[in-house]
């Protein structure tokens, strides 16, 4: 089922326990971020203000006793829009998001899908669908998922990457 606006959104403010996200490409081209990006790759600097929608929605997770966690697969040499999230990351941190990061530049690619998902306390499975350039196609909630291969999955990559304030992204 395609999923869109409010019930996207919703998604972000009925779970319970966790949400968690794997992302597995070097750019994602989301016009929102387009000025933000390209200020960004011209100065080296990101200034997330204090009322950034996300970074609220992290806080009030945060506060609820909610955990989102995400695990990015990357290889290095980072692209400009990796260095640019990267720099988004710190804030996201800050503001009670666990990410990790799987590097797998020197070491072989472990089992995971290389598609992007979210998975919402357990249950609920979410499929993100891009371009191989990284822009939106959209996103399906999955009917009849094997969650079972999707903790796995999420167990997996958690387990194998780094916590990003330990990577050293710099």
């Amino acid at each position: 089922m395609l999923l869109d606006g409010d019930r996207w959104a919703s998604l972000f403010d009925c779970f319970e326990r966790e949400a968690f996200r794997l992302e597995t490409l070097p750019v994602y081209t989301v016009d929102g971020e387009k000025e933000e990006f390209e200020a960004f790759l011209s100065t080296g600097r990101l200034d997330l203000p204090e009322d950034d929608p996300w970074l609220l929605t992290l806080r009030r997770h945060l506060e609820a006793g909610r955990r989102v966690r995400r695990v990015h697969l990357v290889s290095r040499p980072l692209s400009g829009y990796l260095r640019y999230e990267f720099a988004a990351y710190r804030y996201n941190v800050e503001a009670g998001e666990d990410i990790r990061i799987l590097d797998v530049t020197d070491r072989p690619v472990p089992e995971l899908p290389r598609r992007d998902f979210w998975m919402f306390d357990d249950t609920t499975v979410v499929m993100m669908r891009y371009r191989p350039d990284g822009t939106p196609l959209g996103r399906d909630l999955l009917d009849a998922p094997d969650l079972s291969q999707y903790r796995r999955w999420r167990d997996l990559a958690l387990s194998l990457a780094t916590p990003f304030p330990e990577y050293g992204a710099d």
